[in-house]
């Protein structure tokens, strides 16, 4: 029988993501399964992982806001930006908290980045970590990123401990290189913990060693979380029993509910009417893009939609019966 839930792990260090979705997976009994993105082996902290039908929503999560906790040890670089380097240069650490929370100032909001060599981008087919092994370094595109909180934490030179919340596609190690090198001291990661993605919490996760505890394959499945905490952050739209047997084939529809929270999300605009030309009587049209959507019969999660500006649902993502 499949099962279907995401399951909040706290991912220990020295793990990669894989490595810990298939020691779930074998201690839940479940086949299908995908993480959610994934943390470098050094990181530890919130690993969202998808069972059955859950993994039709995990790109929800990719798209997601991130936060983390790390500690940065500044006055050293390392080759990769982490613990997992060599130091490749040292310099001596003469900082303020004064300068430090003016260098800060500079990495809130948009910013720049330069992906690290060592990550999972391709080229050519290739992940850049293979071509870094092999002393290789390509040129990579700036990516544009943001970073809607940094907090200091702890600071007592040269360790540096902060929280940082962030757009998708955020290398938390080249942040932390980009202060350090803002300061003129250089920097690396020591630590990482990833602490929320999107509206998931790591007060909630479960360990691998919590999970092991438990003593059945079917108590284990029981405290996975419902497949629709990754669609926490979509608006909901409820349908009545016909109207769900529609959805569920396919079929697009307009509902009372629906066309009540186009009403709400996407706002109107006044144009000048066509007919009649003599008038101009003022008239409303639609603006807004569709956007995604949630949709339940009153016992279940049935999918996933778009909404269109005249309330019109199209289902996009379906979970079988």
């Amino acid at each position: 029988m499949t099962i279907s839930g995401v399951l909040l792990l706290d991912k220990p260090e020295g793990f990669s993501s894989n490595a810990a979705l298939g020691k779930a997976r074998w201690l839940l009994g479940e086949r299908k399964a995908g993480h959610t993105g994934t943390l470098d082996p050094f990181a530890t902290g919130l690993l969202p992982l998808c069972f059955g039908e859950a993994t039709k929503f995990s790109a929800d999560l990719l798209d997601a806001d991130k936060a983390y906790e790390a500690t940065a040890r500044l006055g050293q670089r390392s080759s990769t930006g982490d613990t997992e380097g060599e130091i490749v240069e040292e310099r001596p650490v003469d900082v303020s908290r004064e300068q430090l929370d003016a260098v800060l100032t500079r990495f809130r909001g948009e910013i720049s980045q330069i992906p690290p060599m060592h990550s999972a981008l391709k080229r050519d087919g290739k992940p850049l970590y293979e071509l870094a092994r092999k002393g290789i370094v390509v040129e990579r595109e700036a990516r544009h990123v943001r970073i809607e909180e940094l907090a200091v934490l702890e600071f007592a030179a040269p360790v540096l401990k902060f929280r940082v919340r962030c757009s998708k596609g955020t290398y938390v190690r080249v942040l932390a290189e980009d202060i350090g090198a803002a300061l003129g001291c250089g920097a690396h990661l020591t630590a990482l913990r990833r602490i929320a993605v999107g509206p998931l919490d790591i007060d909630a996760a479960l360990t691998l060693q919590d999970l092991e505890s438990i003593p059945t394959k079917e108590a284990r499945q029981a405290r996975l979380a419902p497949l629709d905490s990754l669609l926490a952050s979509l608006p909901r739209v409820d349908l009545g029993e016909l109207d769900a047997a529609r959805f569920l084939h396919g079929q697009r529809l307009k509902t009372a509910d629906s066309v009540g929270l186009a009403k709400l999300l996407l706002p109107a605009r006044t144009v000048a009417a066509e007919e009649p030309p003599d008038v101009g009587l003022a008239t409303t049209e639609a603006a807004g893009a569709e956007i995604r959507v949630r949709v339940y019969d009153p016992a279940r999660l049935l999918g996933t939609a778009l909404l269109g500006p005249d309330g019109r649902l199209q289902p996009s993502r379906l979970i079988a019966a």
